[in-house]
């Protein structure tokens, strides 16, 4: 398993933990204390359980090897599954929320014993934060030298973006429901805790938009990173035999590349010569760029 493949499963390792057993305290905290916030919270908790069972399906797909039908492999399931997860947060998570806090308003159901929500959510903040910190040691350990903001625009690594996302909608989520809750405890309005149910489902709806809109470019077809396409162009143009670059395509597939070049070769180099000072220069590529998973130079002299 390759550096980026082991950071993802490593990631979506700490956030299923983490949110099997803010689940499980949730669920039962939500039953006892009859608030819409916990139960929202629950839910989403409890979706974003099946959600990194789903995000490690895409992972394990997109490792599989090529065949007659997928020449190019399967590492485009790894976005399949990474936008179904930004589908159930948006509608099992974000649309549950604030149709469960609509119906808290309606109805008007008090709280008992608040201090048991209060206790589990506290407690939840804090596995969160810890899933959270796992998943930025995860990220930190592929991102070189780029701030989270630059590896947020130019990753292609869904996994980790789903993650990331869904957990620092957890944490956001989380806060938001012990504010509504404590608030509902100390005024004795039930109506706080409805709308806290409602604010965490928008919170939710936002992240999930965002993860979608992340993961559409890659389900269409989106280009290797900036970095990656640099160095490529680099050590293309720095072989001997080459004249000029004339064009590069790359195409990410899952946690594999697609290389497509076209090259001027020197005047006066026999066809020999040409072919294997090429497939030369592809192995070469291929040993000093493992994400490279298909390489493809043609010599020409028009772009």
């Amino acid at each position: 398993m390759s550096t980026i493949e082991g950071s993802s499963a490593k990631a979506i390792l700490y956030a299923f933990l983490a949110n099997m057993g803010i689940a499980i305290a949730k669920f039962a905290a939500a039953i006892y204390t009859s608030s819409g916030s916990m139960l929202a919270e629950a839910i989403h908790s409890l979706a974003d359980t099946c959600n990194q069972i789903l995000l490690f399906i895409g992972l394990r797909g997109s490792s599989r090897p090529a065949d007659s039908e997928h020449p190019l492999g399967y590492g485009k399931l790894s976005y399949f599954w990474s936008f179904i997860v930004a589908l159930l947060l948006f509608s099992v998570g974000g649309v549950f929320s604030i149709y469960e806090g609509i119906h808290k308003l309606q109805s008007g159901e008090l709280l008992t014993d608040a201090w048991v929500g209060l206790v589990v959510l506290g407690g939840s903040i804090l596995l969160e934060i810890g899933s959270l910190l796992g998943a930025l040691r995860e990220i930190r350990m592929i991102r070189a030298d780029k701030t989270l903001f630059e590896w947020l625009k130019t990753t292609r690594n869904a996994e980790l973006v789903v993650v990331l996302g869904e957990d620092s909608a957890a944490i956001v989520g989380l806060i938001v429901a012990f504010a509504f809750v404590l608030l509902t405890s100390i005024t004795g309005d039930a109506s706080y805790d409805a709308i806290g149910s409602i604010c965490i489902g928008v919170v939710l709806i936002v992240v999930a938009i965002f993860v979608a809109l992340r993961i559409q470019s890659l389900l269409v077809g989106r280009s290797a990173e900036p970095d990656l396409q640099r160095l490529l162009e680099e050590t293309i143009a720095a072989d001997e035999l080459i004249e000029e670059v004339l064009n590069t395509i790359t195409m990410q597939f899952g946690p594999k590349v697609m290389l497509a070049a076209k090259i001027r070769m020197r005047n006066g180099i026999p066809i020999e010569q040409v072919v294997a000072g090429i497939n030369s220069l592809e192995r070469m590529i291929r040993e000093r760029f493992p994400e490279i998973g298909w390489c493809f130079i043609e010599p020409d002299n028009q772009r």
